[in-house]
């Protein structure tokens, strides 16, 4: 969790400081937020900061399992239950996750009448296998996700209200990328996991490191993990750079690093250009400071001193 902790980004930091105050407090926690913006990890990340840290931790992706057989999957089955089940039957992801942690990953897709089996678990604390009529206690801490608006999905009643509620003791939203203060961070910290597991001692390019870092990744981290963990797969030298990213995604990131001119040096810029300047590079960038400065060919701080002298503010603080 202290990677979470000692982020720059505010609200990355919040969420994990909210996470560790509840954990333990038998309060469900509720995760939002788009795809691939590391749901599941700040989950992972929760359990092992917590009092059952060695105990299981139990995922499962309501949306990757066919509608037949999440019931099963979850609950279990007795012996003989149905056509090709174990002649000993099996238990479920909510057993498995007994004295542990259940992580139910986009809990929004669950059909209808499996929110009603699983409000009944969560309120009884048992669970009664498909086929079977005798119940089996679970004690678990539960942690759910989605990048579904579930109170949208009540009023439609498509999601029960009651249970919305039981899964929602604590609501923490998880910021996509492409807003995260940390971005260039995130990029470091990523590249760093993926060279490693190629096996390979690189480094990355600080031209491509500023061109992810402004990128809008629409599929968040989980996107830019595939993209470095291709660009270190092919890289054929020491540095990764543009040239190792696939095709169709090097020609986004050229794209998207568009330079801004430089004003003549010999007639310096009045500080009204100046600061238009600033205030569309911080723009282009979705106003992160990173980005923005090395759009603009300076440091960061130098570029915050500007920003301070022309009194610019940002959109999210007008």
């Amino acid at each position: 969790m202290s990677r979470f902790l000692n982020s720059s980004d505010e609200r990355i930091a919040r969420n994990a400081d909210v996470a560790l105050r509840i954990a333990g407090k038998r309060l469900p926690l509720l995760l939002l937020g788009e795809t691939g913006v590391g749901k599941e990890v700040f989950a992972h990340a929760v359990h092992d900061s917590g009092s059952r840290r060695t105990r299981p931790f139990v995922a499962v992706n309501c949306g990757a399992i066919p509608e037949p057989l999440i019931e099963s999957e979850l609950f279990g089955y007795a012996p003989g239950a149905f056509t090709g089940a174990r002649s000993r039957g099996a238990r479920g992801k909510i057993a498995l996750a007994h004295s542990g942690t259940l992580f139910l990953d986009e809990i929004g897709d669950m059909p209808l009448g499996l929110q009603t089996r699983l409000l009944r678990v969560l309120a009884e604390g048992e669970v009664v296998p498909l086929g079977g009529d005798a119940p089996v206690r679970v004690d678990i801490d539960v942690i759910c996700a989605t990048h579904r608006d579930l109170m949208h999905m009540v009023e439609a009643g498509s999601f029960r209200e009651d249970l919305y509620y039981r899964l929602s003791g604590a609501t923490l939203r998880m910021p996509p990328l492409r807003e995260r203060t940390d971005i260039r961070e995130v990029v470091d910290t990523v590249f760093n996991e993926e060279a490693q597991a190629a096996g390979h001692v690189l480094m990355l390019d600080e031209q491509l490191a500023g061109q992810l870092a402004a990128f809008a990744w629409p599929g968040n981290i989980r996107q830019l993990r595939n993209v470095l963990r291709y660009a270190c797969a092919v890289c054929d030298s020491a540095r990764v750079e543009l040239r190792h990213v696939s095709p169709d995604l090097a020609a986004q990131l050229a794209s998207a690093a568009t330079p801004v001119l430089a004003t003549d040096s010999t007639s310096p810029a009045s500080p009204d250009d100046e600061r238009a300047r600033i205030v569309a590079a911080l723009t282009r960038c979705q106003w992160r400071p990173n980005a923005a400065a090395q759009a603009l060919g300076m440091s960061r701080a130098t570029l915050y001193r500007r920003i301070a002298r022309l009194g610019i503010v940002g959109p999210h603080r007008t």
